[in-house]
C-alpha cells in the first residue's frame, strides 16, 4: 500500500511539474508574440515535443493554444481593429483555404525545406525592418489599386499554406505585410493578425491536424490557460508602450524564429 502511495505521489509531482512548467513556457512565449505579431512556436511547440507529445498531436495542440493567445489579444487591443474588417475579411476568405490545404499535405512534404525557406524569410525580414527605421511606426490608410489587391490575396493564400504545415514564423510574415501593403503601424497591423492568424486560422489548421491523433487534454488546459493571459498581458504591454518596442520585439523574435528553423533545417539533412 505504502508502495502504491509512493508511486502516486510521485506520478503527481512530476505530472505537476509538467503542467507548470508548460505553463510559463507558454506565458511568456505568447506574451512576445502577443507583442511581436508571432512567434510562439519558437519556444512553446519544442517544449511540447520535450513532453513526449508527437510532433503532429504537439503542432495542432499548439495551434489550438494560439487561438487562445488571439483571443487575449483581440480583448485587450480590439479597438485597434478600427475600420479594418474588411481587410478581416480578405485574410479569412483567401487565407483559410491555404491553411486547410497545408494542413492536408503536411505529412507528404518534407519539412526540412519549408523550414529552410521560412528561416531564411524571417531573418531577412528581421534585418529589413532594422534598415528601415520609420517602417510601422506610424499608421496611413493607402488604397489599392487592382494588381496590389490580387498581389496581396496571393500571398495571402501562400502565407495560409505555410500557417497549416509550419509552427513558427507565419504570424510574423502577415504582420509585415500588413504593414507593407496598408502602411499600418505595428500595433495595428499586429492585432489585425492576432484576430485573423491567431484565432481562426489557427483553429482550422488544429482542427485538420486534430485527424491525426487526439490531443492530450490536460496539457492542452495549461496551454490555452497560459496562452490566453501571455496573450492579454502581452497586447497590455504593447498598448502601454507603443510602437517602437514593438517593432524592437518583432527584429528580436524574427531573428529568434529564423536562426530557429534554420537550425531544425540543417539537422534534419544529417
Amino acid at each position: 500500500m505504502l508502495y502504491l502511495l509512493t508511486i502516486l505521489l510521485g506520478n503527481f509531482d512530476h505530472s505537476l511539474f509538467k503542467s507548470i512548467y508548460i505553463f510559463l513556457i507558454s506565458f511568456f512565449s505568447n506574451t512576445f508574440s502577443a507583442i511581436s505579431g508571432g512567434g510562439a512556436g519558437l519556444l512553446q511547440l519544442p517544449a511540447l515535443i520535450l513532453s513526449g507529445v508527437p510532433y503532429y498531436q504537439a503542432l495542432a495542440s499548439h495551434k489550438l493554444a494560439t487561438v487562445a493567445l488571439g483571443i487575449g489579444g483581440s480583448l485587450r487591443n480590439y479597438k485597434s481593429l478600427g475600420t479594418d474588417i474588411s481587410i478581416a475579411w480578405q485574410i479569412l476568405i483567401f487565407g483559410l483555404p491555404g491553411v486547410i490545404f497545408g494542413a492536408s499535405v503536411v505529412e507528404y512534404i518534407s519539412e526540412k525545406y519549408l523550414y529552410l525557406i521560412l528561416g531564411i524569410i524571417s531573418i531577412l525580414l528581421a534585418f529589413y525592418s532594422f534598415l528601415k527605421p520609420d517602417l510601422g511606426i506610424s499608421s496611413g490608410n493607402k488604397k489599392l489599386n487592382f494588381g496590389h489587391k490580387i498581389r496581396f490575396l496571393i500571398f495571402i493564400f501562400l502565407i495560409g499554406l505555410l500557417n497549416g504545415s509550419i509552427s513558427s514564423g507565419t504570424g510574423l510574415l502577415v504582420t509585415i505585410l500588413l504593414i507593407k501593403t496598408f502602411e499600418m503601424d505595428f500595433l495595428r497591423a499586429i492585432s489585425m493578425t492576432l484576430f485573423t492568424v491567431g484565432i481562426f486560422w489557427n483553429f482550422i489548421g488544429a482542427v485538420s491536424l486534430a485527424r491525426i491523433g487526439s490531443v492530450p487534454l490536460n496539457l492542452l488546459i495549461v496551454l490555452i490557460i497560459g496562452s490566453f493571459t501571455g496573450g492579454y498581458f502581452g497586447a497590455h504591454l504593447s498598448k502601454l508602450n507603443g510602437n517602437t518596442l514593438i517593432k524592437k520585439t518583432f527584429i528580436t523574435v524574427c531573428i529568434l524564429v529564423g536562426i530557429s528553423l534554420l537550425f531544425k533545417s540543417i539537422k534534419s539533412f544529417f
